[in-house]
Formats: structure tokens, C-alpha cells, sequence
């Protein structure tokens, strides 16, 4: 008896398991620019960090900004909970593995968000001549996108593990449609993450001006051991620029892709963009600079999760200067 079955398995691919193939052409690194503008912020190197705790702070925004790049601070994280969050960062990187996962849900729940610490966070970005550009879950974006705009930040990011063009929360009287918010903010909104044709073109269609790709390859992310989702970074890169693609030829609107996830090394920031991303987000390779926050960890900002706490805390040491 013949068993017929529905499902598929369709093969796909890491930046890992790929390389470029060097064209017949060679050019002098001085005619390459680079550089790229996302949501109306001015990148000179494709490089958006990652809004974790344990790399963006204010200085570091600061210093990655006149470097070139995007630091992206976390309005959910220990900046804006805590007056001094250096205290706070020094106690997740001294406790030990056992103690940790207790620790930073008490870190992350015992001190609620505070309003006058985000207007302090973006202005000591802002007063270092650099772009703010911040971030919050789609559960807190109705609230902190708004506040985020009126304080002066210039770019603002709705991020999750996984994300959809609306929202639904049983805890939250108005749930997040995409689409409202978009229109509603008076500065660009970009969005993530996704890794599908079908859903990166949805959500180009709300009027966001950029969508991270990528769930689950970072260092310090467990989702794909946890919850089973996830595609590797290059066949996700591909899907949305086919979705990019799509929405092009039907609305004559370009939506920048950035690759957020598994960016190990500078190979696999060239592998990003060769697939046809604009930007990639890094954060494990930050998270090693003497000015990172984390003092030599990192961390994913899903560990302190009051319903399923997952990611990890990794040692990834320090090897030198942001620059």
C-alpha cells in the first residue's frame, strides 16, 4: 500500500556552506562605496548593531555611528530600567551559569520602563553628533514609537523572533497593526525579523522602510533549538529579495533588506550582501570590543522571557577597540 504525503522538505542553505566566485573583473577598493541610506539614516558602512544590552549603549551608538555604522539601542533593555546600568551589566557578567537565567528575569522585571530615562538614553546619543536609532517588541511599540519620535530619536524598529503585519495580544487593549503604526509615526519604522517571500512582501506592503531578515542563527540565540523555527541566513536572504523584487515592480518602492543573524566574520558580511542584502546587523563580533557593554559577554534579549526563557549568555572575550 502506497502512502502519498503533502509535505515537503526543501533544501536550504548557511552563509556557511556557500563562497564567491571571483568575477573576471578586479577592482581597486577605492572605487567601491559601501555605503548605503536605510530609513532615512546614513550608513558609510553597511553595519547596523544589534539592540542587545550586551553592545549597544549610548557611548557605544555614539562611537559605532562616527565610525560609520548604526548602533540600535534596546528601549526594553537596562538603559532605560535603570539609572545606572553599568552596576546592573557588571552583575550579569560576574554571576555564574546557574544563577544567570534567575538573575537577569529579576533584572528585567523587577524595574519597569521608565519614560525620562529614554529621552536621557537618545539625547546622550544625539549630543554625540550620531543618528539615534532604537528598538522595542511589537507588545510595546504602540507606546514607546511615539515617545521614542517626540524625544528625538530618527529611526525606529519594531524587532521580535518572528513577526507578522499585525499583532495580537490578549494583555494589551490595542493590539499593533503594522500598517496604522507605520503611518501614524513621524519617523521611518523598519521591522523584523522575517525569513519568507510571503511574509517579508506583507510586511513591505505596510510602509516600512526596511526589514531585518534572519531568525535564529546568533551566537546568543537558542530559538531554533527551542521553538523549532528558523531558515538559514543565505536562502532567507534570497527569499526576501525576491520579495523585495515583487514589491519593486508593483509599487516602484526599493525596501532595503538588512541580514540580522549568524554574521560571524567579515566573509559572511560580503556572502549577506552578495545574496542581496543592503545592510547586515552584527552583534557577537561588538560584543568583543573593549567598549562593549556585556564586559566580555553577550547575551539574547529573549533569556529574561517571564514565559519561555531561552537564548544564552556566551563568553566571547575581548579582542580590541570598536574601531
Amino acid at each position: 500500500m502506497s502512502v502519498t504525503t503533502t509535505k515537503q522538505l526543501t533544501r536550504a542553505f548557511g552563509l556557511d556552506e556557500i563562497a564567491l566566485v571571483p568575477s573576471s573583473l578586479t577592482l581597486d577598493p577605492e572605487l567601491v562605496d559601501p555605503s548605503t541610506n536605510i530609513a532615512n539614516i546614513q550608513l558609510d558602512v553597511p553595519i547596523f548593531a544589534s539592540a542587545m544590552d550586551s553592545v549597544v549603549n549610548p557611548k557605544t551608538a555614539g562611537l559605532i555611528g562616527k565610525l560609520g555604522g548604526a548602533g540600535i539601542l534596546n528601549l526594553e533593555g537596562v538603559q532605560t530600567r535603570y539609572e545606572n546600568p553599568e552596576d546592573v551589566l557588571n552583575q550579569i557578567s560576574s554571576v555564574t551559569k546557574s544563577e544567570y537565567v534567575t538573575l537577569m528575569q529579576d533584572i528585567y522585571q523587577k524595574e519597569p520602563i521608565k519614560d525620562h530615562l529614554i529621552k536621557q538614553r537618545i539625547k546622550e546619543i544625539k549630543d554625540q553628533g550620531v543618528q539615534p536609532v532604537v528598538s522595542s517588541t511589537p507588545q510595546k511599540a504602540s507606546r514607546l514609537g511615539p515617545l521614542a519620535a517626540e524625544n528625538g530619536a530618527e529611526a525606529f524598529l519594531v524587532q521580535s523572533t518572528v513577526v507578522s503585519t499585525r499583532f495580537k495580544s490578549a494583555h494589551h487593549e490595542k493590539n499593533l497593526n503594522l500598517e496604522e503604526f507605520c503611518s501614524e509615526m513621524t519617523i521611518p519604522v523598519m521591522v523584523g525579523n522575517s525569513t519568507t517571500t510571503d511574509v517579508t512582501l506583507s510586511l513591505m506592503r505596510t510602509g516600512v522602510k526596511g526589514v531585518f531578515i534572519g531568525i535564529g542563527p546568533g551566537a546568543a540565540c537558542t530559538t531554533r533549538g527551542v521553538l523549532a523555527i528558523g531558515v538559514p541566513m543565505a536562502t532567507a536572504i534570497l527569499n526576501a529579495v525576491e520579495a523585495r523584487n515583487i514589491h519593486l515592480e508593483e509599487t516602484g518602492i526599493y525596501v532595503p533588506i538588512i541580514a540580522d543573524g549568524g554574521i560571524v566574520n567579515s566573509g559572511d558580511v560580503c556572502k549577506s550582501l552578495a545574496c542581496g542584502a543592503d545592510a547586515v546587523m552584527i552583534g557577537s563580533p561588538l560584543a568583543k570590543a573593549i567598549e562593549a557593554p556585556g564586559n566580555g559577554y553577550h547575551w539574547g534579549m529573549a533569556t529574561p522571557n517571564a514565559v519561555l526563557p531561552r537564548g544564552s549568555r556566551i563568553e566571547v572575550g575581548t579582542i580590541g577597540s570598536l574601531k
